[in-house]
C-alpha cells in the first residue's frame, strides 16, 4: 500500500467512540480503529457494534409552564412528562391528569 501512496494504522487502546447526531448518538464502547492516510488526506475507519442513544429534545420553557399551569403540577414534574412525550404538549397534560 505504501507503493500507492497509502499509509494504514492502526490505532491502539480505543476506549469509546462518539458519534453526535440531531437525533442522537451513536457510541461505540468498543472499537477497531484504522487511520488511513492517502493524497494528504486521512480518512478513518471504525469497526465495530455501536448502542444509540436518543437525544432528548430541547423544551421550551414556555411549554413547561404551561403544562404545570394546565396539570396543577410543579415545573420539574412537568419537565419530566415532556421529556417522556418527547416534547408533544398535550400527551405530557394527559398523562400528568392520569
Amino acid at each position: 500500500m505504501k507503493k500507492l501512496g497509502m499509509n494504514v494504522e492502526q490505532i491502539e487502546d480505543v476506549q469509546s467512540i462518539v458519534i453526535r447526531t440531531p437525533k442522537g448518538n451513536y457510541i461505540f464502547d468498543t472499537a477497531d480503529v484504522q487511520a488511513m492516510t492517502m493524497q494528504g488526506v486521512t480518512t478513518y475507519q471504525i469497526t465495530g457494534t455501536p448502542r444509540f442513544e436518543e437525544a432528548a429534545p430541547e423544551i421550551p420553557k414556555e411549554d413547561v409552564t404551561m403544562v404545570a399551569a394546565q396539570a396543577n403540577v410543579p415545573e420539574e414534574k412537568a419537565r419530566e412528562a415532556l421529556v417522556a412525550t418527547k416534547g408533544d404538549i398535550a400527551e405530557a397534560i394527559m398523562k400528568l391528569a392520569s
